[in-house]
């Protein structure tokens, strides 16, 4: 059964749908450098369905003026290339755990511009890691997190969702358990938060994604914990780490541990089915990744 979050239960989808009965996408993370319109024109180039992009850059505090023009010329290029689903990405930088109050107001100040920057841009959500505990120990670290994702909220309206995305637990990175994960949603009390799947992290914490039993066992316990309502994206990414090694190093679909046995159980999923799929795998072949999902898809869902 799936959580939708809110309280209501529903049945899993037949496993027999089409892809044409299903909203899944397959999108990238994409180049926005000499401005943001120019990231939906790159993944159009790709053949991408949806996309993410860094709306500043991502090693930096410094936010580039969005004026009214560039705005313009990215929803204009949206439109044109059909897209009605894409996702910005928070800078690296962020730290909501951080034992110094400077870094912690800085990356309130940072994710709540990229909000409301996001709303004026029309994306559909922007997704953010939350720091580090490792200055701080564990239980801090999660009222500071949950402290600074109520003040970037207050009073916020606009339409694009907040979305936490899993780490891969190394070191004191937070968000590498689901439980964690759900406690930090129940201290915020917020329902528009969402929640990112990377499946590269979800292996190295030790959630086996590598056969249809492992991949069903993984996303009841996510629902179980933080309610497959609250899933709005996944970051599709084979992993060069093994099952538990905790650290973050995305491989090209099909020649990383997940491998495409893994993948095939993933697309295959129904907690999938109307979500996009964002790869995030080396630039150098992300081209042949999309075509590999694309066919994955195209399989599964048709039930070949």
């Amino acid at each position: 059964m799936i959580n939708s979050g809110g309280g209501r239960t529903t049945p899993f989808r037949h496993p027999g749908l089409t892809v044409e009965s299903t909203r899944m996408k397959i999108g990238a993370h994409v180049s926005a450098a000499g401005g943001v319109s120019n990231a939906p024109k790159n993944a159009a180039a790709l053949g991408l369905e949806c996309f993410q992009f860094f709306s500043r850059p991502p090693q930096s505090g410094r936010t580039p003026e969005l004026s009214d023009d560039e705005v313009r010329r990215f929803r204009g290029a949206c439109d044109g290339h059909g897209f009605d689903e894409c996702f910005i990405h928070a800078p690296y930088i962020i730290n909501l755990a951080s034992a110094e109050r400077r870094i912690r107001d800085n990356s309130v100040r940072l994710l709540r511009e990229e909000l409301e920057r996001g709303s004026r841009l029309g994306v559909t959500g922007m997704m953010t890691h939350l720091g580090s505990a490792r200055d701080v120990g564990q239980e801090t670290a999660l009222q500071s997190v949950a402290e600074g994702l109520r003040r970037i909220l207050d009073d916020y309206d606009g339409p694009t969702r907040l979305i936490i995305e899993n780490s891969a637990g190394a070191g004191m990175i937070i968000g590498d358990e689901f439980e964690e994960i759900s406690d930090i949603l129940d201290r915020i009390g917020d329902s528009r938060v969402g929640v990112c799947l990377d499946t590269a992290h979800a292996l190295a914490s030790g959630y086996d994604l590598r056969t249809p039993e492992t991949v069903a066992e993984t996303m009841e316990r996510f629902d179980r914990t933080i309610g497959l309502g609250r899933l709005l994206v996944i970051h599709t990414n084979d992993s060069k780490i093994e099952l538990g090694g905790h650290k973050d190093l995305h491989e090209h679909i099909g020649l990383g541990h997940i491998g495409l046995a893994g993948f095939r159980s993933i697309l295959a999923n129904p907690a999938f089915a109307d979500l996009c799929l964002i790869l995030e795998t080396p630039v150098d072949g992300v081209a042949d990744d999309i075509k590999t999902l694309k066919s994955i898809r195209q399989a599964v869902w048709k039930g070949k």
